[in-house]
């Protein structure tokens, strides 16, 4: 798992917080390391596992004022049948820490401030030879930063709009725009999602990142249209358009008429996602997810061996 600092952001936005993380395991537990959960003096966000452990770790983070570890073994006393061991890492958080993040490993003291030569190590064969160091090393946290989260423009708020919302707004690595005409297009938005609002939707093409990634879906034929105008000489990542194979033949004559190059229409997908599965919602936003899911884990493995081949 990597660190988000996107997801910390958002998570800041509501209030300093403690991130408790499953820093190392041994034996059986109820999650693997990696796992956290996030803890506010009035609510949390994620889980460790439940029960006593998740319960003890809840109310140590709303006492807890600096970084620190705890080493907890499972068993009878803990009421976990796990037999295994964790340690815990608390690490309280707010905006200012949040923004801090960067670089591809995030490294930091949990305890004693001096870095181990065993840490240093581990980040130099990180940097010359891509290999992986440990979560915990000593009483420092390392973890892989995320990457920047793939900007992901949808528009329009009708049923397909929010079924693909509801479907990708769980998956982490993506920061979705969702626009239409007017607040009272949309449901309820979830957490993370940013809601855009124009009279003419089109004008907010300009406000998109140049490697942003598009679906149009909306209400209109017209909007649609000019959305794929106005994306084609803005710039794009990608760009999928809802639509028959009709329409489609209609708008690239038209965008011919409007003088973007036939190499450059091609760039827009229609229909989007798999027709093979139907013309629900759902199942429009699960095969827009899978196709989407296949594109960044083939990125991210060919980023991978790149990385690989620099380092041999």
């Amino acid at each position: 798992m990597s660190l988000d600092p996107q997801k910390l952001a958002q998570a800041a936005s509501r209030g300093p917080f403690v991130r408790v993380l499953v820093a190392e395991v041994r034996g059986s537990t109820p999650r693997e390391a990696g796992a956290e959960m996030l803890v506010w003096p009035d609510r949390t966000e994620g889980t460790i596992g439940g029960g006593q452990l998740e319960f003890d770790a809840i109310a140590r983070a709303r006492s807890c004022t600096a970084p620190r570890l705890e080493r907890i073994a499972l068993g009878p006393a803990m009421g976990q049948c796990c037999g295994g061991a964790v340690t815990l890492a608390y690490e309280p958080l707010n905006s200012r820490k949040v923004a801090t993040i960067s670089g591809d490993y995030h490294a930091r003291p949990m305890g004693d401030p001096t870095a181990p030569l065993a840490l240093r190590r581990a980040l130099a064969r990180a940097r010359d030879r891509g290999e992986a160091p440990p979560l915990l090393i000593g009483e420092w946290l390392v973890e892989p930063v995320a990457p920047p989260a793939l900007p992901l423009w949808i528009w329009g708020a009708g049923h397909v709009g929010r079924a693909i919302v509801a479907t990708l707004s769980p998956l982490p690595g993506l920061a979705l725009s969702w626009a239409d005409t007017a607040a009272d297009r949309f449901p309820d938005i979830p957490a993370g999602v940013t809601p855009l609002i124009a009279e003419n939707p089109a004008d907010l093409v300009t406000l998109a990142p140049p490697d942003a990634h598009h679906l149009i879906l909306t209400y209109s034929h017209a909007l649609d249209l000019e959305l794929c105008h106005r994306l084609l000489g803005h710039g794009f990542g990608a760009c999928g358009l809802i639509g028959s194979a009709s329409k489609w033949g209609r708008f690239r004559n038209r965008l011919r008429d409007l003088g973007h190059a036939d190499a450059q229409i091609s760039r827009i997908a229609c229909p989007i996602g798999d027709p093979t599965l139907g013309k629900h919602p759902q199942a429009i936003a699960i095969s827009v997810a899978a196709a989407l899911l296949k594109e960044t884990s083939a990125t991210r493995a060919e980023k991978a061996h790149n990385q690989e081949g620099r380092a041999g």
